[in-house]
């Protein structure tokens, strides 16, 4: 193998997909002795009702930091170095930029919703788009 993967980024939701994604990278991780690195990206629109609702950005948070902490237990439990990030913004652009940028990520490993096609063909789809999108290898898990 010519490329080493020693970063791998996984996007996280809190879902069972999203889960099955992190373990995933964790047991590949495992065997090429890399980091992984979850993102959490919180859909933002520019002009959202609930902004400055105080409690429920403060509420949202603390979930958001409950899935990370669980993920880097989940990760230390299998030895593995676990880094967190929390973005705003468009979830799948935030997450190939994330990819793409300066930390040089190898891999990407992402939970599928597993939505029917006709279904993803009016809402779009975040792996969808991180797939088509990605300049690095993308690894999609039912």
């Amino acid at each position: 193998m010519k490329k080493k993967i020693s970063k791998i980024l996984v996007p996280l939701d809190g879902s069972k997909n999203s889960q099955r994604g992190l373990e995933m990278a964790i047991t590949l991780a495992r065997e090429c002795e890399a980091t992984i690195t979850g993102v959490f990206s919180i859909h933002a629109p520019p002009h959202s009702e609930f902004r400055g609702i105080g409690s429920v950005e403060k509420a949202l948070n603390r979930e958001v930091k409950k899935i990370l902490e669980n993920a880097k237990v989940l990760a230390a439990k299998n030895g593995i170095v676990f880094k967190e990030k929390i973005m705003r913004g468009e979830v799948g652009y935030n997450i190939i930029k994330l990819a793409h940028g300066k930390e040089k990520f190898d891999m990407i490993v992402i939970g599928s919703r597993g939505r029917s096609s006709a279904k993803e063909l009016f809402f779009g789809s975040v792996s969808n788009y991180v797939i088509h999108t990605s300049k690095i290898p993308v690894v999609v898990v039912k």
